[in-house]
Order: C-alpha cells, then structure tokens, then sequence
C-alpha cells in the first residue's frame, strides 16, 4: 500500500497534488510520501512485538537526512556500509548505539570515525577487516562489540546482481568457518562478539530461502555457545521484496516474516535486529518526468521523457520493472497505445521500458515511476552534465523540497582547472 493515488482524476502524493508540485519544483524530481513511510516502518516493528528487536533502516536505499529523520523519530535505528552513510545518520541526529555499521570493504579511516563518534556494532565480513578493526579499537583504547557475517550458501532467487548469500558472493565468511574464525575473534583484546551477522540478498519474493538460512543461524548459534560465546544478538539483514507491478506480485508480508524469525529463532532467546530498506521507502518514493516528444520510429512509438537513466538507474542496470501512470488519469475507455519509454541520455540503453502499454500521451504532459523510492535518487549520477534532480518528501497537505537541483554553474564550479590551463 502507499498513499499516491488519483483523486478527481489527478494523481495526489497523500494530500498534494502531483502537478503542483511539479509546478513549484520542475521536472524531473523524486517525491516521498511520510505516510507510507510511517506505515511501512511500522509493519516492521509491530512484526517482532515481543521480542526484543531493533529495526535498522537500510541506508543504502535512500539516505537523504529528511527520510533518516522521519524513521528515527518513529525508533528506527540505522544500517550504514560507508563512513559517508555514517556521517549522514549521525547529522540526522541518530545516535551511535542505534547505527550498526556493515559493508564488506570498510577502511580503517571509517573504522575510527565509528569508534570515535559511537557505534551499535560492526557487522565484521572477513579475518582481514577483524585484524584491522582490533587494531583501531586497540589503538583507541577501545573494545567494539562485533557481529561475524558468515555467509550461509542459500540462494535467495533474487536477480544475480542482488544475491548476497551464495557461496560465490563477496560477502562474509564461509559459515563452515565460522567456529575457526570466532574463535580468533575471541582472543582479539579490542573486539567483543555478540552475535551473529547473516543477510542473503535483496528483493526476495518468498519466505523459503529466509528459513534455510535462518536454520543455519540457528544450529549455529547453538554450536558457538557450546564453544563458550556469548551470542545474544543475531543480526538477519534485510532483503524482503515489494511489488514493483500492480498485477501478479505479492511477496510476503513483513508479519509472515516476522512470524517466521519467532518461530525459527525466537527459542534461542536472542535480541533481534533486522535491516528492511527497500520494503520501507520503495513504494513510498515516485519518480515524476515530462513528456518532451512523441517519436514515431520504424514500427514503434518512442515516449522521451526528461527523466534519463542517470535519475533512475534500475531498469538499465537490473532490467527493473517500474509501473509507469499519467499524472493524468485517463478517461475510462481509453485505448491504450505501445510505447518505448526513453530518456534524453546518448545510450541505447537509457530505455526505462519497451512496448509499455500507456493511454495516448503528448508532449508535455507528466508521469510518474511507481516504486521509485529505493536506489532511485541514491544511484543518481551526473552523467551527461545532467544535474541530480530535486527529492521533495510529502506529509499531509504539506510538501517541501529535502534536495534543491543544483544548477549548471554550481556543477561545472566544482571542477579546478590546473595551472598550467
């Protein structure tokens, strides 16, 4: 569910009007809705009710400080992978025992900025970063409480470019190893393991490889104890999927998820957490585009709209789907007509979609990308001197600008010409 619906035949974002925003702002720009995100973060936490659990929003999937804001306020705690991820949540007033910090490349620099400003835990991905991580702590006279991230060989059936917990994957330790490498954990002055860290991939469309590898979290939780470590704190990532298309899609619901954590892991006694980013701002987010023209090409239509690949890069890069609607709603009855949606970028593959069934549309009219609010502004680029384009968040009636458009001048000012030019 979200709250981007039509009203008197034009799309509203909760209470607004999409034109006017659009009116106030420009094309193309992001657009937020509070409600869903509050509902969405809420679907989380009401899941584990019972348990002693955290709900890390996952950064990566939109980090402008405005969203940090409004999910901290409801409780959320923060999943960073970058020192810049960390900065952010802290500016966003987060404090540091509610940001775990994962990622499987984390430079010592960033290991000192965590340590220094405070940290919930770091989720460790290998025996190179544990010997780094120790040495920091040490340094700064320090013991970090840590997870291990053992990588559970489940195939999420997700897109391959999205699949973290197959044996193949860079990420975290074989869990064959696991009893070795907490075990040097263990003897390392500067750590203090708490738990175990596991996450298998993103955009999962089924519970079944969650309960493969949240079995293996299990008996391995047992084992470790055995051995004598004190693991309280089991951290199971994030990775549950939306419906990118309004018709045949119904991944499950985050009470079936939490349902399965309570009967899978909840006899072992340990504190939860879990990291859902894509499932909190993914249907909460839409991508709003012009209509620059109307192109007939060799048995085709092409749609070119002022939104290029560089504003949303999922269909380029992952083949994505994204329900596309007229900010218009069309007459009932309309015949819909073929189209190619494309943006302005010189690549062929700047092409959002292809035979896109759409009601008739003309130069200057407007649309909106559905589920637009993960990895949408937050893999934007520059490419072609196009500037990042503006995110506004919604609450009510009210709608601000969270990210001005930069102009040409403030982009091309960034560049230092050396002397010698």
């Amino acid at each position: 569910m979200d709250h981007f619906l039509y009203r008197n035949g034009v799309l509203h974002a909760e209470d607004v009007p999409v034109a006017e925003i659009a009116a106030a702002v420009g094309t193309p720009f992001y657009c937020y809705s509070t409600a869903t995100l509050t509902r969405h973060f809420r679907l989380f936490d009401e899941a584990l009710t019972g348990m002693d659990h955290l709900v890390c929003y996952a950064m990566k999937a939109a980090s402008n400080q405005a969203i940090l804001k409004t999910l901290a306020r409801l409780g959320a705690g923060m999943d960073v992978v970058s020192g810049g991820e960390y900065a952010r949540a802290r500016a966003a007033g987060v404090p540091g025992e509610r940001i775990v910090f994962s990622g499987v490349g984390k430079t010592r620099d960033e290991m000192r900025m965590a340590l220094i400003g405070g940290v919930r835990q770091v989720n460790v991905e290998s025996e190179p970063e544990m010997a780094a991580l120790n040495a920091v702590a040490c340094e700064l006279g320090q013991r970090v409480p840590i997870t291990i991230r053992v990588n559970p060989d489940v195939d999420a059936k997700t897109h391959a470019k999205i699949a973290t917990g197959k044996s193949e994957n860079k990420f975290g330790i074989p869990i064959a190893r696991a009893r070795a490498v907490y075990a040097q954990a263990a003897a390392l002055p500067g750590l203090e393991v708490v738990g175990i860290d596991v996450h298998i991939g993103s955009q999962l469309t089924e519970l079944a490889p969650f309960r493969l590898a949240y079995e293996k979290v299990a008996e391995l939780t047992q084992v470790l104890r055995a051995d004598g470590h004190d693991i309280r704190r089991l951290d199971l990532g994030g990775g549950l999927g939306i419906p990118y298309t309004r018709s045949n899609e119904a991944p499950p619901l985050p009470a079936d998820y939490g349902a399965l954590i309570r009967e899978v892991l909840g006899p072992l006694g340990c504190e939860i957490e879990i990291e859902p980013g894509r499932l909190v701002v993914g249907n909460a987010g839409i991508l709003v585009a012009e209509v620059i023209y109307v192109k007939s090409g060799e048995g085709r239509d092409f749609l070119i709209l002022d939104a290029a690949m560089n504003d949303l890069i999922r269909p380029a890069m992952y083949e994505a789907h994204h329900d596309i609607v007229p900010v218009l709603e069309p007459a009932p009855g309309i015949e819909p007509h073929s189209y190619d949606v494309v943006g302005p970028v010189c690549e062929t593959g700047d092409t959002f979609a292809r035979g896109r069934m759409l009601p008739p549309l003309n130069a200057g009219d407007l649309v909106a990308f559905r589920s637009a609010g993960a990895y949408g502004a937050v893999m934007a680029s520059e490419y072609n001197t196009r500037p990042l384009v503006p995110e506004v968040l919604v609450n009510g009636r009210d709608f601000a600008v969270i990210r001005e458009r930069p102009t040409f001048d403030e982009m091309i000012n960034r560049d230092t010409i050396p002397e010698w030019l």
